[in-house]
């Protein structure tokens, strides 16, 4: 059992962290948090060769978790991770994505021979575990899909990559499936839309590589979707209502000199891991975006990983652009970097949250990278690209209040790190869970039994699935400092 009390040390964080937010919070006690890990599931023993963890979903009606691995769909009963079904999917092609509601499973399923062709959304009964007539056809290389709040839409995010060595770029797009009729509406992410020019693009120098969608969060009125493109550090705001694109919001870039986003840029130790000030900007390059609801008001939370192009056509050290010292093994953006500096790296190594124009009211600033060196779990391998790299995101609204699971997929063991987000502008950082076992924790979702909350995780290294309990007491009160 692992206890998750309010820290101290946080308002001393918090304090160092105002400095490069105006927003950022400091707070008394308030909640205290108590995470068990009820079981962990093991995907690559007894079931479909090849099978992986990375995106998992909860289905009520059945009490069953689905998990996606590129082979398949594992199902697992909730109470005990036993295996109850495995999926083979490999006929349609590699499953990226699973999301349910209600009782129907959509699946995002990529061309297993050109990913550059149409990829497909599967449906599947979740009592009968059969799949409900043909798939449809979406854009190419569906990487993740969520429905609705109503459900009656999937949302698909297709990230349009080119294969490996070729000029042939499809343009990523968003698919929109009307869960009833099956009729498929895919929009393109082109300059056609407002705030295009504010992305991170490429220059004629380098083969083309559009703007590719990764992530789509829905808001609770399911009016407005945002879609995160995370090469290009943006976020395109899609009118659900109008089926259409309003604008697109720059994100912009993290400047890691300020006090409080300290980071080691460095993968060659001295012998001590330390975080320091550096004339260093990163691009945050979200992965996984959620959206909740403050006074009326709907804020995005972002994982700020960082992406660099699949081909890395646009990274480079540091040295080869004037860095010295520690800076000189820094994995910089060879497009936003100049000779001498300005120098940008990828990723904010954060979770940020925002309002719906992109204003940062909220961001950790180094604290990940810090409580991972904490809990000696930090992979001074990776300090020169990234960091612990924030990936997956699960929120969860348990006693009036709003947690955000965090999952690190660059650390020695599997790391998630825990913040009350309920006030967006108050926001206190709780404590790390260690998965002991686990690697990589790719996909993250909370759910609620009953009165009984969970959340659910895959990791993709150690291709397991692991399953915690999540018990908060009721709220105490929360004073600012």
């Amino acid at each position: 059992m692992l206890h998750l009390p309010s820290r101290l040390r946080a308002l001393a964080r918090a304090a160092a962290l105002a400095a490069a937010c105006a927003f950022v919070a400091s707070a008394a006690l308030a909640t205290d948090v108590t995470v068990t890990r009820v079981w962990q599931s093991a995907h690559a023993i007894g079931g479909i060769p090849g099978q992986k963890a990375e995106i998992v979903a909860y289905d009520d009606r059945t009490d069953t978790l689905w998990v996606a691995g590129v082979v398949g769909v594992d199902v697992l009963d909730r109470a005990t991770g036993q295996r109850l079904a495995s999926i083979d999917v490999r006929h349609l092609g590699a499953v990226n994505s699973v999301a349910i509601h209600d009782g129907l499973a959509a699946l995002a399923i990529e061309n297993a021979i050109d990913r550059t062709q149409p990829g497909v959304v599967a449906f599947f009964d979740t009592r009968t575990r059969r799949q409900l007539g043909a798939p449809v056809a979406v854009g190419a290389l569906p990487d993740m899909l969520t429905f609705t709040p109503n459900g009656r839409q999937v949302l698909v995010a297709n990230e349009g990559t080119p294969n490996p060595g070729s000029a042939d770029d499809p343009v990523g797009s968003v698919s929109i499936v009307d869960v009833r009729t099956r009729r498929v509406t895919t929009l393109p992410i082109d300059a056609s839309i407002p705030g295009y020019e504010t992305l991170r693009l490429f220059p004629g120098t380098l083969s083309p590589y559009d703007p590719e969608p990764e992530y789509i969060a829905v808001d609770k009125t399911g009016q407005y979707a945002y879609v995160g493109l995370q090469e290009a550090n943006g976020v395109a705001v899609l009118n659900l209502k109008a089926r259409a694109f309003e604008r697109i919001v720059p994100l912009g870039s993290k400047d890691f000199s300020l006090p409080g986003n300290e980071l080691d840029p460095s993968d060659r130790p001295s012998g001590v891991i330390e975080l320091v000030s550096a004339r260093l900007s990163g691009l945050y390059q979200p992965d996984t975006l959620a959206t909740y609801e403050h006074r009326g008001r709907t804020y995005l939370v972002m994982a700020n990983e960082g992406d660099a192009r699949e081909d890395e056509a646009d990274e480079t050290r540091g040295a080869a652009l004037g860095a010295t010292g520690v800076l000189a093994r820094t994995t910089l953006s060879s497009v936003d970097s100049v000779a001498g500096g300005p120098w940008v790296a990828f990723g904010g190594r954060s979770i940020s949250i925002r309002d719906r124009a992109g204003r940062i009211v909220y961001d950790s600033g180094s604290l990940l990278d810090a409580e991972a060196i904490r809990l000696g779990i930090y992979d001074d391998t990776r300090s020169d690209n990234k960091g612990v790299e924030p990936e997956g995101l699960a929120l969860m609204h348990v006693e009036g209040r709003v947690l955000a699971f965090v999952g690190l997929e660059r650390t020695l063991k599997a790391a998630i790190a825990v913040f009350d987000i309920t006030d967006p502008h108050d926001v206190e950082y709780l404590d790390m869970i260690v998965g002991e076992g686990d690697r990589s924790p790719e996909g993250l979702t909370a759910f609620r039994v009953g009165s009984r909350h969970y959340v659910a995780v895959a990791h993709e290294v150690s291709d397991t699935t692991s399953l915690y309990e999540v018990r908060v007491s009721k709220r105490r009160g929360r004073g600012r400092h």
